[in-house]
């Protein structure tokens, strides 16, 4: 059986590819000059790679066409201490045989006892690179024999190569190569190259160095200029790093021209955080917003995500839609995106109508940076002024990390003046947010559009307070609500450094400020008395005589109203209340003139 790609692929070029199942290979050889020469053959007839996995016997397998998750090995081919026992041949149409740094990724992720590349150029195999794993200091890394000719390739011993590696593997006390390695790279400044460490954190990446060149503007070619690229190529090798991490958007070309000097796994800053929103989403409609963002960042970088395109390696961007490499074209990938959106929009009018149930009730709505604080507070607000109705719903998840929350919630909160609120927990923002996801998340930010009030939390522990609050400022201007009545609420003042809290005051003089901390709970009254300020109010005080005939008058006043006082009188029920315009209307033949 073939697998992968194999539409609009002839059943006489299909027969060929079956052949290749009774080919014997060698035990010490990568394989033998058959295999090689038809590969090639059929490489430069598609245009396609294809893949060939042998086991350590000399067996073929498995064959595939153009798919390079068909390397994927099962389970119970990985040991401790030992190889997998296969190894993978592929070609490159492009008749470099350089291994791409998803290639790599695949080796030592799949623990190959080898993996080797045929460039391919009209027809023919021309050069073939070795790439075995190594065993270094413990931990596995890799080497390369680069652009061998097909001859010396075949005569290579791989078989004295594995028995090496794997007595080294059973000597030493190996580590396995369950984290990836990173060096982060900038041009803004060292405090964005720290966010972006805790953003790789998040995803479970090792930093191993942070590398800043200052510049005013990004290299249109390669981001931070060829010869610091090369310097980053010797750095990677120095440090063993296996993965680079930028912190901007790339540009396909961009990636591709890094890559291919580098020769390592290439990510940038949105790729990191749509893969930790892949991983935090929980509810339906966060999953399809963070997959609509990875679809249309994918869809301009089609050619642009590593030189053989595999995702087979695993780590960070391979969660959500998943990678099926160019045969899922641009087409393919805007009905998706179309279905989605649809799909969202559907999702949006289900939150309309709730909102229409919320129309008198004000809505507020907590905005801020990622990690400042706002699902504590949202939490720690519930429990001291929610309704009874709340008290058994759950809280949200609070945690010292970034995007904790990205599914908003809402909850309904009594204020001091008996007035019951709609208070919205949203996803936080960070600098450069991916514009995909705020276009990808905008039914879910609708709650911020339609609020009467915004919280802005601001965490005072960051060294970055004021750069934080700019950029959450930059995205509620793209969601046109800066207009809106906001609070700032400076959270974390048990933690507070550098003096941010005077700071801030001095350079939002205009603003509404209120200092708290959500986590022990200080100055909470301070926070609801300005809530209350902030917030029209149209309750007044009635007095109502009801009569006992019309006692479910009585009902909507306890359901709909602030009951001060209740008191059964002999002509009827007498309720002192606060009430809005409304309800003041509705029964206003009830109530005592004073």
């Amino acid at each position: 059986m073939i697998y992968g790609n194999i539409d609009g692929i002839r059943n006489s070029t299909l027969n060929r590819l079956e052949e290749i199942y009774e080919f014997k290979m060698p035990q010490t050889s990568i394989c033998n000059l058959e295999l090689m020469e038809i590969v090639s053959d059929i490489t430069e007839y598609l245009n396609r790679e294809i893949c060939v996995l042998i086991d350590r016997k000399g067996n073929v397998i498995r064959v595939s066409v153009g798919d390079s998750s068909s390397a994927e090995i099962e389970s119970s081919k990985f040991l401790d201490g030992k190889l997998s026992k296969i190894r993978i041949i592929h070609t490159h149409p492009n008749g470099n045989s350089k291994f791409s740094s998803l290639d790599i990724s695949v080796l030592l992720k799949l623990k190959l006892d080898c993996i080797v590349a045929i460039g391919v150029k009209s027809g023919v195999p021309s050069t073939v690179s070795i790439g075995f794993c190594k065993v270094c200091d413990g931990k596995i890394t890799h080497e390369v024999l680069k652009n061998l000719s097909p001859r010396v390739a075949l005569n290579y011993n791989i078989q004295d190569k594995i028995n090496y590696i794997e007595g080294l593997m059973t000597r030493d006390r190996l580590v396995e190569p369950d984290l990836e390695k990173a060096i982060l790279v900038g041009i803004d400044s060292m405090s964005s190259l720290d966010e972006l460490e805790k953003l790789a954190e998040a995803c479970n990446v090792f930093v191993l160095d942070k590398v800043l060149q200052k510049r005013t503007v990004q290299d249109s070619t390669f981001y931070v200029g060829r010869g610091k690229v090369q310097e980053l190529s010797f750095l990677a090798q120095i440090k063993g790093a296996n993965l680079i991490i930028f912190d901007d958007e790339l540009s396909g070309s961009q990636m591709a021209n890094i890559e291919d000097i580098l020769g390592l796994k290439i990510i940038d800053r949105t790729t990191l955080i749509l893969d930790i929103f892949a991983r935090r989403a929980r509810s339906k409609e966060a999953k399809i917003q963070v997959e609509l963002a990875q679809l249309k960042y994918r869809l301009t970088r089609l050619s642009g995500i590593g030189v053989s395109l595999s995702r087979t390696g695993g780590g960070i961007g391979t969660r959500g839609p998943g990678e099926k490499k160019l045969e899922i074209d641009r087409r393919h990938i805007r009905n998706k995106i179309y279905e989605m959106t649809s799909e969202l929009k559907k999702i949006a009018k289900v939150r309309e109508v709730q909102r229409k149930r919320r129309k008198d009730m004000p809505k507020i709505s907590l905005v801020g940076y990622t990690n400042a604080g706002k699902s504590t507070l949202r939490n720690s607000l519930c429990e001291l002024e929610s309704l009874k109705s709340n008290l058994t719903k759950k809280k949200v998840l609070e945690a010292d990390m970034l995007f904790a929350t990205l599914d908003t919630t809402t909850r309904a909160i009594e204020l001091k003046d008996g007035r019951v609120v709609a208070l919205t927990d949203t996803v936080g923002f960070v600098k450069k947010l991916p514009h995909e996801l705020i276009e990808a998340f905008k039914s879910t930010l609708e709650e911020v559009i339609y609020s009467d009030l915004l919280l802005h939390v601001v965490d005072v522990s960051s060294e970055d307070a004021i750069t934080q609050i700019e950029a959450v400022d930059d995205v509620l201007i793209q969601l046109g609500v800066k207009d809106k009545p906001i609070l700032l609420v400076l959270n974390k003042i048990d933690r507070e450094i550098n003096n941010n809290i005077n700071k801030i005051k001095e350079n939002y003089t205009k603003s509404n400020i209120v200092c708290i901390s959500a986590k022990e709970k200080l100055n909470f009254d301070v926070l609801l008395d300005n809530i209350s300020n902030l917030i029209e109010n149209d309750n007044v005080e009635a007095d109502f005589l009801i009569p006992y005939s019309n006692q479910k008058i009585v009902a909507y006043l306890h359901e709909n109203s602030k009951i001060k006082s209740e008191e059964y009188k002999d002509n009827g029920t007498f309720i002192s209340a606060l009430v809005d315009e409304k309800t003041y209307n509705k029964y206003k033949e009830f109530i005592l003139q004073k």
